[in-house]
C-alpha cells in the first residue's frame, strides 16, 4: 500500500471525489468533515499527506496548516481554494504547504500533484536528517579536536617543563627552580582572579624566564666574582635572546612576553625598556615576585636558604620599588604553609631520571658564583 492521506473539507462530496480517485492509485485514504476532526485522526493515525480546503466552518485550513505543522512537521500540507483565494493559497505554502489544488479539483492533476509533494517532504526529511547528522559528526569531530589539544598542550607543557629543568642547573644548580617559580607565580595570580588564558601564559612565562641564557657565554654565566660592566650589558642581553627564541612560537607569544620583561622593575629602574608600573606585563609583575621568593628560601653554592620571614620582609620592602604593591598584597593574603606545601609538592614530583641525566650531562661545569644570578 502507497502513503496514508487524510482529506479534510466540510463538503463531504469533495471528501469522497478525493478519497475514490487517490484510492485508484493505492493511497490509503480518510476523510474529516473539518479541522477539528482532522486533528483527532492525526492523533490517531498520522498521515504522509494532508489536503485541506482553506475556507471552512470553524477551524480554518490556514489555522488546521498551523497545527499540523507544529504537531506533525514530516505530513506534507496540501491546500484546496476556489480561483478568487490564489493569493492565499501562496500565503499558505509560505506557512510551510506544499502545493496548492484549484477548485473545481481536477482530479487526473491530484495524484502527480499528492507526488510531488511527497517528493519534497521527502528531500526536506533527506535534508533534515543529513544536517543532523552533520552536526552530530562535527560534536564528535570537535570532542576529538578538543582532546587532541589537551594531549598537545600537555606535551608541550612537559617538553617546558624538561627545558626549564635544564636550564636550573645549568644557571643555579636549584633542581625544581623553575617549577617552583611557576607555582609560586599561579598562586599569586589565581589569588588576583587572571583568567585561564592569563594563567596558562604566566605559568609557561615562568618556566622559560632564563632561556635566553642558553645564549650566554659560560666563562660570564659561570664567572666567580663580580661582572665587569661590558660583562654585564652581555648577561643583560640574555632577556632579548630568549624572547627572540619564543615569540616565534605561537602558542607562547603571552609567554614571551614575560620572557623580555622578567627583569622590569616597578619603579622603572629594571631592564632592558625601563617599564614603569602596568607598562610592565602583569605575568611578569607577578613572575619576580616569586623568583625572589624561590631566590631568598631556596639553597645555593655561597649561602643556605633564608627563613620565609626573609623573604616575606624583603618583599613588603621593596612593594612600590621592585615590586607592583597589588601583587605584594595577593602574596601577603597567602598563608606561608601554602608556599611550603608547593616546594614538597615540587620536590615530590621532581622527574628524578631526567634530572639525574641532565646533572650527569652538566656534570664537569664550573660551580655557579653569586654574580652570576
Amino acid at each position: 500500500m502507497k502513503e496514508r492521506i487524510l482529506v479534510v473539507d466540510d463538503e463531504p462530496s469533495v471528501c469522497t471525489l478525493l478519497s475514490e480517485r487517490l484510492g485508484q492509485n493505492g493511497y490509503q485514504c480518510r476523510t474529516a468533515l473539518g479541522g477539528e476532526e482532522a486533528l483527532e485522526l492525526l492523533a490517531s493515525e498520522q498521515a504522509e499527506v494532508v489536503i485541506s480546503d482553506l475556507r471552512m466552518k470553524g477551524m480554518s485550513g490556514m489555522a488546521l496548516l498551523e497545527q499540523v505543522h507544529n504537531q506533525f512537521p514530516h505530513a506534507a500540507f496540501m491546500v484546496a481554494t476556489g480561483v478568487d483565494d490564489i493569493q492565499v493559497s501562496i500565503e499558505a505554502m509560505k506557512k510551510g504547504a506544499c502545493d496548492y489544488l484549484v477548485k473545481p479539483i481536477q482530479l487526473d492533476s491530484v495524484v502527480s500533484s499528492v507526488e510531488r509533494a511527497l517528493e519534497k517532504k521527502r528531500l526536506e526529511i533527506e535534508l533534515e536528517n543529513y544536517r543532523h547528522n552533520l552536526e552530530s559528526m562535527v560534536e564528535q569531530r570537535t570532542r576529538q579536536l578538543q582532546v587532541a589539544m589537551r594531549r598537545i598542550e600537555l606535551t608541550y607543557d612537559e617538553t617546558l617543563e624538561a627545558l626549564g629543568a635544564a636550564l636550573d642547573l645549568r644557571d643555579t644548580e636549584t633542581a625544581g627552580h623553575s617549577q617552583r617559580v611557576s607555582r609560586y607565580a599561579l598562586a599569586m595570580a589565581k589569588t588576583m582572579g587572571c583568567s585561564d588564558d592569563q594563567l596558562k601564559q604566566i605559568r609557561r612565562g615562568s618556566y622559560l624566564h632564563d632561556i635566553g641564557k642558553i645564549g650566554i657565554p659560560d666563562s660570564i654565566l659561570l664567572k666567580e666574582g663580580k661582572l665587569t660592566p661590558g660583562e654585564m650589558t652581555v648577561m643583560q642581553s640574555h632577556v632579548r635572546i630568549g624572547y627572540d627564541i619564543v615569540c616565534r612560537i605561537a602558542f607562547l607569544a603571552g609567554a614571551a612576553e614575560i620572557v623580555l620583561t622578567h627583569q622590569e622593575r616597578y619603579d622603572g629602574t629594571g631592564y632592558p625598556q625601563g617599564l614603569v608600573g602596568a607598562e610592565i606585563p602583569l605575568g611578569a609583575r607577578i613572575f619576580v615576585v616569586a623568583d625572589t621568593l624561590d631566590a631568598m628560601t631556596s639553597d645555593r653554592p655561597y649561602r643556605r636558604a633564608l627563613p620565609f620571614e626573609a623573604a616575606r620582609d624583603e618583599v613588603l620592602r621593596e612593594s612600590g620599588r621592585q615590586f607592583d604593591p597589588e601583587v605584594v598584597q595577593a602574596f601577603l593574603k597567602i598563608p606561608e604553609n601554602a608556599w611550603e606545601e608547593i616546594r614538597a609538592e615540587v620536590a615530590g614530583h621532581r622527574p628524578t631520571a631526567l634530572r639525574s641525566a641532565i646533572t650527569a650531562a652538566l656534570s664537569d661545569r664550573v660551580p655557579t658564583s653569586p654574580a652570576a644570578n
